[in-house]
């Protein structure tokens, strides 16, 4: 009995033996965690305009297409801006126009100004001077008409007091009836041709004074054309401001389109689409709602991009590598397995992505496994049916051999 004892127990401990080293190889070339979620994009859906909602054609929990209307903003507010857009920018464009077409217009006025300009200044020089050398000429002929009237007016003095010294002689009949009336007629002669010269001078002195009131004229004339031909000479600084004022409304036309294209935007804004395929989830919008400019409407959710979000320990991932295939079993659906591969081991701990990351350096020290969050992405068409939802439990098996 003690060797049949005996020997059963040492097959015992043999079959112990055999069936820990069976384990023990197995569970060696495995790496599991129960600390696994299921995770997805979540495309939060907010409005990019403010307004009163008039439609919302979904529901919660409905599948949407790429691109399919969530929300409907009233548009009317955003239709009259654009219409108004559309006018100012119809105006810039007509004042671009005419500041472009006055360029040329200005340029080609202003050399023509300046040649006028220069040949008027050449004018009123011309006649200045001209005014000049006929007052020059009118004091010349003053002076030859003041000389000429003192010469009459000496001969006609002289006549006279011939006439005088000759009228007692004839008297006496000393001399002759004939030669008395010859120096009467000297006389009368000299006296007009005195007159005469008195009227030479008062026409000099009146032409002196036309020759002065002319060069006054000519002297206006010519300030005048200076003044003109300076303001002509500044046409480099009009065709500046002229090409400036185009440039400016340039620009206004650049901006006013800038305007219409943002008012496009914000009437496009006013119909709210689905950016992604997906799930509807979180819908707070609501017919007659007034929203505002980023206010969350709802969420959608692709169901096929999902992936596993594992949190193993530390200790864990000496052997771990993107690429290694994974086993996944989900709670949910009673232990159904599927397919996946490690993608990707996450930068840092779960615990430094905390709101508050522990700080080992003050107090007490007491070591803890941290966990590592690992990313796990699905094998293509395991999901068909899209039944992974985000936050399900599952619990993912890496063969690390």
């Amino acid at each position: 009995m003690t060797t049949t004892r005996v020997r059963i127990l040492v097959g015992v401990v043999v079959l112990a033996a055999v069936g820990a080293g069976i384990w023990w190889w197995i569970s060696a070339g495995r790496e599991s965690t129960d600390d696994a979620q299921v995770d997805a994009h979540i495309t939060p859906i907010a409005a990019r305009v403010g307004g009163t909602v008039l439609k919302v054609p979904v529901e919660p929990n409905q599948e949407v297409e790429a691109g399919a209307v969530l929300v409907e903003i009233d548009p009317r507010d955003y239709e009259v801006a654009l219409e108004r857009a559309r006018a100012e920018l119809a105006d810039a464009e007509a004042a671009a126009t005419a500041a472009q077409t006055g360029v040329p217009i200005t340029s080609t006025t202003s050399t023509s100004n300046e040649q006028t300009a220069r040949g008027g200044v050449e004018q009123a020089e011309a006649a200045y001077l001209e005014a000049q050398q006929t007052i020059e000429v009118a004091k010349t002929q003053q002076l030859t008409a003041q000389a000429k009237q003192r010469e009459a007016a000496a001969n006609a003095t002289r006549a006279s007091r011939d006439v005088e010294r000759l009228k007692p002689l004839l008297d006496k009949d000393e001399i002759s009836q004939q030669q008395y009336d010859a120096a009467v007629a000297a006389a009368a002669a000299n006296v007009a041709a005195s007159e005469s010269a008195q009227a030479q001078v008062q026409e000099a002195q009146l032409g002196i004074r036309v020759a002065e009131s002319r060069l006054a004229q000519a002297s206006v004339r010519r300030q005048q054309a200076s003044a003109e031909l300076k303001t002509a000479q500044t046409a480099p600084q009009q065709v500046t401001a002229s090409r400036a004022r185009a440039a400016a409304a340039d620009a206004k036309v650049r901006q006013n389109r800038a305007i219409v294209k943002q008012a496009e935007l914000n009437l496009e804004y006013a119909t709210v689409k689905a950016p992604v395929k997906g799930i509807v989830s979180r819908k707070s919008a609501e017919v007659g709602q007034v929203i505002q400019p980023g206010q969350p409407l709802m969420t959608i959710i692709p169901l096929d991009r999902v992936w596993v979000t594992a949190n193993f320990k530390e200790t864990q991932l000496e052997k771990m590598r993107p690429g290694q295939r994974v086993k996944i079993e989900v709670d949910a659906y009673g232990g159904r397995e599927f397919n996946g591969k490690v993608d990707s081991l996450a930068a840092a701990t779960g615990s430094r992505f905390s709101l508050l990351p522990p700080d080992n350096a003050t107090g007490n020290y007491v070591k803890v496994v941290q966990r590592v969050p690992v990313r796990i992405l699905l094998d293509e068409g395991q999901d068909l049916e899209h039944l992974l939802r985000p936050g399900m439990s599952v619990v993912p098996t890496v063969y690390t051999r």
